[in-house]
């Protein structure tokens, strides 16, 4: 049996003939192939190129997020250490009437807020002044250094007379012994009627732990070259002769003390057995006493006393960088040291 289709059949006719064209269909499958494998390199190439430049973005995004918050941080730096210094360091452009006022607050002692360099150094500013009128000491402190004390008291008693300006004394709520030994020299003294004054006194604290040593069979080694240089170590015992010694000193540290009362106060005061016995009172009966003169607070003062009511303060205070070195630094080692070792004579 033939096939019409195929050539030389009868019946087959090429005008009419269907069947596919191979070399054709051949010719198009191939295109296609060759059309498809030239698209596959260029789409991997642009991807990869989008993916790189995206992690590039991204980087430079992130480089410029830490730029700006450095920047941030530093602005803020410099903003906080400026109004720090403005703080500490008062301007001395002022020339309109107005009280100036220092203020002595916690203990007073070397380093502290109330030391003699800060306190002394605020005094200065504020009576060099020409708008100032009278200056301020704003207290409320227990107490602390007789010698810190002694520095603020002296230097209380010069600037008076240099610049023949009043200096006054306004307590909040403690005014007591290193507190009042400043406050003594200042031309007259203002206190809350609850207020607490006096404790005109002198201490040196510490403990002994010799007796729980001995019960804990923990032996004391101690090398010193002199008999007393270790009299005040809390491990070892604690002789009469070195008690009497320490004793003595206290005793002249008061005197002193009592003498400085005494000069500030003059005939204002009326001295009874207690009234340095260490005591203390209260505002009210300070100024029966003739401790304090009279009651009254800091915008009395300005208002009534010094006819300046605009309040200027002239108080020095630590910077932020030196307090956060203080706190975090030499005062950690500061306190371990203290914490093993007998304090020195303190007017609180």
């Amino acid at each position: 049996m033939t096939d019409p289709q195929q050539p030389g059949s009868p019946g087959f006719d090429p005008k009419n003939n269907s069947a596919p064209d191979l070399w054709a269909q051949a010719a198009t499958n191939s295109g296609a192939s060759v059309s498809d494998s030239s698209r596959e390199p260029g789409w991997e190439r642009a991807t990869l190129e989008k993916l790189a430049f995206a992690a590039l973005n991204e980087q430079r995004s992130t480089r410029r997020w830490k730029i700006f918050f450095r920047l941030a941080w530093l602005v803020l730096f410099v903003t906080v250490a400026f109004v720090a210094l403005r703080q500490a360091s008062p301007s001395t452009s002022i020339s309109t009437p107005h009280t100036a006022v220092v203020d002595i607050k916690g203990e007073i002692a070397s380093g502290a807020e109330a030391s003699a360099e800060f306190v002394v150094a605020a005094m200065r500013s504020a009576l060099e002044d020409e708008g100032s009128r009278a200056l301020v000491l704003l207290i409320n402190s227990p107490g602390g250094s007789p010698v810190q004390a002694g520095i603020i008291n002296d230097e209380i008693v010069r600037l008076k007379a240099k610049h023949n300006k009043p200096i006054y004394a306004v307590v909040e709520e403690t005014c007591a012994s290193a507190a009042y030994y400043i406050a003594a020299a200042a031309d007259d003294i203002y206190v809350d009627k609850a207020s607490i004054v006096g404790s005109i006194g002198v201490l040196m604290d510490g403990f002994g732990f010799t007796g729980v040593m001995e019960k804990v069979g923990v032996e004391r080694r101690l090398l010193t070259a002199g008999e007393n240089k270790g009299f005040l170590d809390p491990f070892s015992p604690q002789t009469e002769k070195q008690r009497a010694y320490a004793q003595t000193m206290l005793d002249q540290i008061h005197q002193q003390f009592i003498a400085v009362v005494k000069a500030g106060r003059g005939d204002r005061l009326k001295t009874t057995p207690d009234t340095f016995s260490g005591l203390f009172w209260t505002g009210q009966q300070a100024v029966e006493m003739g401790l304090a003169d009279k009651l009254g607070n800091l915008d009395y003062v300005a208002r009534e006393v010094v006819k300046a009511e605009d309040i200027i303060d002239y108080t020095r205070r630590d910077n932020v960088a030196e307090r956060l070195a203080k706190r975090f630094g030499a005062a950690v080692g500061m306190g371990a040291v203290k914490s093993l070792a007998v304090s020195g004579p303190q007017l609180r």
